[in-house]
């Protein structure tokens, strides 16, 4: 399996775990570093966000690396759930 390359086409996309729940929304991609930016899911405690071991709850977004997505389709980023 190859690496996932990010693309801007894949802001507005939604970030889902493994099991197909929804964590938020890609809201910028930084192509250059290789890591979506996330808005949250409102519905989301921050201890989940914090379990999945994305940077500080704190922060509006949160950072996902191009590494731990395992798959994209058209409307979504798959990323697995142990990170």
């Amino acid at each position: 399996m190859g690496m996932t390359v990010l693309s801007t086409e894949d802001e507005g996309k939604f970030l889902m775990d493994i099991e197909g729940e929804q964590i938020g929304i890609v809201t910028e991609v930084d192509t250059d570093a290789q890591i979506a930016y996330v808005e949250p899911d409102p519905d989301l405690g921050e201890s989940i966000v914090q379990g999945l071991g994305f940077g500080d709850a704190d922060e509006d977004d949160i950072e996902v690396p191009a590494d731990t997505v395992e798959t994209v389709t058209d409307s979504e980023l798959r990323v697995q759930r142990d990170l």
